[in-house]
């Protein structure tokens, strides 16, 4: 084999071994395209009727708030429960959500409270979803390929980035905003249909966690547990303060560069190529260290502040790429680094723990980046997320100077009262 069919079968390695993630991987691309095209036009939406920040912030809030308060139960369901017939549930409820956000714009009923509402419905799901959704992965691959199908998986989350928003501002300006919503319900029967079709006698069934204080208890193992507590905590500074860019991109779009929404489409889009990139480059790397993840968190602010000092859309475009890169490998990094170190019967709760830094963090992060930008402008929001990020990362380095923090075994006994499933079974 060459050295680049080496190269594209190490980056690949988790599609062409598992079928049932290949089925995931390919519903996921065509879904995440329709969440992105919902994204820009919900931004968009929010931003006609309302011309502020702060709305931007509260929808944000609405979005992601339920994460803070149902995670952890989110977590624990996945952890109890079939995390199979979970995802088509939360699937079959994003797409009937996306179908009645299209009914009102397209009858011309829509009103700010029923954006909110759809909105915090949409959040509700998500607590239940994502940590299921993250857990899912060591299901249908096996433990060296876990951090292989959450890179191809990112890649997909970013890379569809690319078309999503070109897609989302060309159907705004060529049919209006409509469209948009109907086409992201669709989109979601291309998950539901792979998951149907999935072999579940080859899933990896992890360890069921027992009876008891599910919730308190995945709490206490992740801060015991210092190769987790390290990561998880310079995560939730990062994501709360410097990663509200649904915020801060619409209006550095409107406002600041003079756009439309074809303007905000072309932010994401390019973004997302570095996004795609970054995914790519990390998908054929293996084991995550807090340390990557620190220096991925100084790249970050320090890529930020390249945008925000941008002086005009071209600029501001060529600066979104190594943005783009850095972000995704601080998520991947992250991500990776939790599934990675967490025991099979905790992992749901622990990915749980990480929506909630990674989604929680926005109901409050989200109105603060927004009333800075309206106040200072979006440049000025931009700079103070980098600067947090940036210092987050050299708080994390020093932290961790001289001390070696070294993952619990994947296969590491559970406690008693777990089913007599395969302990080596292992997410925006």
């Amino acid at each position: 084999m060459t050295r680049v069919g080496l190269a594209v079968h190490r980056t690949f390695h988790a599609i062409g071994h598992s079928r049932n993630f290949r089925l995931f991987f390919i519903g996921q691309a065509v879904s995440v395209t329709g969440t992105w095209m919902q994204s820009v036009a919900s931004a968009w939406l929010v931003l006609q009727i309302t011309h502020s920040g702060v709305a931007l912030g509260i929808q944000a809030a609405l979005n992601f708030g339920p994460i803070l308060l149902l995670g952890a139960w989110g977590g624990a369901l996945a952890d109890r429960g079939d995390k199979h017939r979970i995802l088509l549930g939360t699937q079959a409820a994003f797409g009937i959500l996306a179908l009645a956000m299209w009914a009102v714009v397209q009858t011309d009923v829509v009103q700010l409270w029923m954006v909110y509402g759809l909105s915090l419905l949409q959040g509700i799901v998500t607590a239940v979803d994502n940590p299921t959704r993250q857990s899912f992965f060591a299901e249908m691959v096996e433990e060296r390929d876990l951090t292989n199908a959450v890179s191809l998986n990112s890649a997909v989350m970013t890379g569809t980035r690319i078309v999503g928003p070109a897609l989302a501002g060309l159907l705004i300006a060529t049919a209006g905003m409509a469209p948009v919503f109907l086409v992201n319900a669709i989109s979601y029967l291309a998950v539901i249909a792979g998951l149907l079709v999935m072999r579940r006698d080859e899933l990896r069934r992890t360890p069921r966690a027992a009876e008891g204080r599910v919730i308190r208890e995945g709490f206490r193992y992740a801060w015991e547990t210092p190769a987790l507590r390290v990561p998880i905590v310079l995560m939730a500074v990062v994501f709360l303060f410097s990663f509200n860019f649904s915020v801060l991109l619409p209006l550095l779009a409107e406002r600041d560069l003079h756009g439309d929404a074809g303007t905000l489409g072309s932010l994401l889009a390019v973004m997302g190529v570095g996004s795609l990139i970054g995914a790519l480059a990390v998908a054929g790397r293996v084991r995550p260290t807090p340390e990557r993840l620190s220096w991925a968190s100084i790249g970050l602010g320090l890529a930020t502040l390249l945008v925000a000092s941008a002086p005009s859309l071209s600029p501001v475009l060529v600066a979104l790429i190594p943005l783009g890169f850095v972000g995704v490998v601080f998520m991947i990094t992250g991500n990776s680094a939790l599934q990675l170190t967490a025991r099979p019967d905790m992992r749901g709760r622990v990915m749980a723990i990480y929506a909630i830094v990674f989604l929680g963090g926005t109901p409050i992060g989200a109105p603060i980046s927004g009333w800075i930008a309206e106040v200072f402008g979006a440049r000025i929001g931009l700079a103070f997320g980098a600067v947090i990020a940036i210092a987050a990362g050299v708080a994390a380095l020093r932290t961790l100077a001289g001390k070696r923090l070294r993952p619990e075994p994947a296969a590491a006994a559970v406690p008693g009262g777990l089913s007599g499933v395969p302990a080596d079974a292992s997410v925006t």
